[in-house]
């Protein structure tokens, strides 16, 4: 095999490979001794090699060799998920998803680990996380928002999965606030009274008037939490531009689409420019953002950075999808408690530094993902009892 081809298999096992390349090691794929090439080569993959040991190896390359082709023909479809859903491919053959350790397809990290334990379920009550938020009107009054419950007020609309503000009420002279708050295990849409396209992620709150005046800023603010915003052009409002305050700084824009991820349990703030142009401001400094990029707000300093970013790692998370990216586990564990509503916990504190790579589906149950956790040469064994989990 050559170093190219191999590089290509790399490549696409870390979504990194473009719609050329991917083209081209298909056609690699074709030739038969290429194909078994390609097997031997992809089972140094751990978790790949204890699904064929789960489900035969004859089978697996079938259904391996078939979900790329598939994948490939689907593509122009599929163009909005780009890379993400080719590097998705594999999870879908593996059914469950797949986290691999430092450098990906490495022989020398490969290795399952044989001490490996049995995992222990106490008592699981851990869910999925699904569409709920609870929304705070400008009176104080809570009303709870979840699938297959309906709400039906003068200016508001809700079919459970997503809030929708009317459009007509923007000449009221007092500007009337809401909240909208995401607790653990949720996620929610909303479409706010000018247009604007809001997806809240769990943990996360947001506040933002009833209606917007016409012809004057549009400002929301970004209590915690993260969220991607479509912004309704001003071109549409009067020339009105629209801010989006956050801890330590005020976006500005036009019109486009970003994310915004300011947890209160980070020290950090991210804001990464899909399309448009935005403006990043502090007490201290200003940067712009091109698309493709993302600012890095060090809230200690209010000091910014930016930098090129991979967009779709991003913004994964409002597809269905988790993508990490040389991660800590630590900071993946911070992910996945939001989504899951659980403790996760470390019996020793070098496995919170363990760097990993991979791509999963927010449909998975917690013990789904935990399994592939378990395919690294660090991770032993979990624990889970009730919503708390530890990682041995």
């Amino acid at each position: 095999m050559s170093k190219k081809i191999q590089n290509l298999i790399t490549k696409y096992f870390t979504k990194q490979a473009s719609l050329s390349e991917l083209d081209l090691l298909s056609q690699w794929i074709e030739n038969p001794s290429n194909k078994e090439e390609f097997i031997k080569y992809v089972k140094i993959n751990f978790a790949i090699n204890v699904n064929m040991k789960k489900f035969g190896t004859e089978n697996s390359k079938k259904q391996l060799l078939k979900f790329i082709e598939v994948e490939k023909k689907g593509r122009i479809k599929r163009i909005a998920l780009n890379y993400v859903k080719y590097a998705a491919v594999i999870l879908v053959f593996l059914g469950t998803g797949y986290i691999l350790k430092n450098g990906i397809l490495d022989n020398t990290s490969g290795v399952i680990n044989e001490k490996t334990e049995t995992p222990v379920t106490i008592n699981n009550i851990i869910e999925v996380g699904t569409d709920k938020a609870i929304l705070t009107l400008e009176d104080g009054s809570n009303i709870d928002l979840e699938k297959g419950k309906t709400i039906r007020t003068k200016s508001i609309q809700s079919n459970g999965e997503e809030l929708v503000y009317d459009s007509s009420h923007s000449e009221n002279a007092e500007i009337a606030y809401n909240f909208l708050t995401i607790p653990r295990g949720g996620q929610f849409h909303i479409k706010l009274s000018d247009g604007t396209l809001v997806w809240l992620n769990s943990e996360s709150r947001m506040k933002y008037p009833v209606a917007f005046k016409e012809g004057e800023t549009r400002e929301v603010e970004l209590v915690y939490g993260e969220a991607y915003f479509e912004v309704s052009p001003s071109s549409l409002h009067d020339g009105a531009t629209f801010k989006v305050l956050s801890t330590s700084q005020v976006i500005e824009v036009l019109g486009t689409e970003f994310n915004l991820k300011a947890y209160r349990d980070e020290t950090n703030v991210y804001t990464t420019l899909v399309e448009g142009k935005v403006v990043i401001n502090t007490s201290q400094t200003k940067k712009i953002l091109a698309p493709n990029q993302q600012s890095t707000l060090d809230i200690k300093d209010n000091s910014i950075i930016v930098k090129p970013a991979n967009v779709n790692d991003e913004i994964s998370w409002r597809k269905g999808l988790f993508s990490f990216k040389s991660k800590s586990l630590e900071e993946i564990a911070k992910v996945l408690s939001r989504w899951y509503d659980v403790d996760i916990l470390f019996s020793r504190p070098e496995l919170k530094t363990v760097k990993f790579n991979g791509v999963l589906r927010k449909d998975e149950t917690i013990e789904e993902i935990l399994n592939n956790i378990l395919t690294t040469n660090y991770i032993k064994a979990y624990e889970i009892k009730d919503k708390r989990i530890m990682l041995k």
